[in-house]
């Protein structure tokens, strides 16, 4: 059946977020938004080194190798924003985080590039 507001056989943007993967794949505008809401806890699944030279303020660091090597020890709520470089790596995360049951699950495409690139705040240190 197809939507009568999109041609047929295509589907709106906001349904082809998390369509097929089942998390919402967001640029910056959209995840300031979401941070600024402060409904939304931010996991940066960057290397340690990475996340030395700056990261989101009042993220929390999980290297993306921790979650892939103990998925089912891993506790995230319901509402994260996944984020790493340029937003590669916390697909994958987002992937494993949606597959664990957690619900509300964002990917920040363009990651931190592109916070960095924006001029916006950053937290030095791990």
């Amino acid at each position: 059946m197809s939507d009568p507001q999109t041609p047929a056989g295509t589907q709106s943007e906001s349904a082809q977020a998390g369509s097929d993967t089942g998390f919402r794949d967001l640029k910056l505008d959209e995840i300031r938004k979401l941070i600024e809401s402060g409904a939304y806890d931010v996991v940066d699944v960057r290397e340690g080194w990475e996340r030395e030279r700056g990261h989101i303020p009042g993220s929390r660091h999980v290297v993306l190798s921790q979650i892939l090597a103990n998925p089912g020890g891993m506790h995230f709520k319901d509402q994260t924003i996944f984020a790493c470089e340029v937003g590669e790596r916390s697909a994958v995360a987002s992937e494993m985080a949606v597959a664990l049951g957690v619900k509300d699950v964002v990917n920040f495409r363009g990651g931190h590039k592109a916070w960095r690139e924006a001029g916006l705040p950053q937290e030095a240190g791990l």
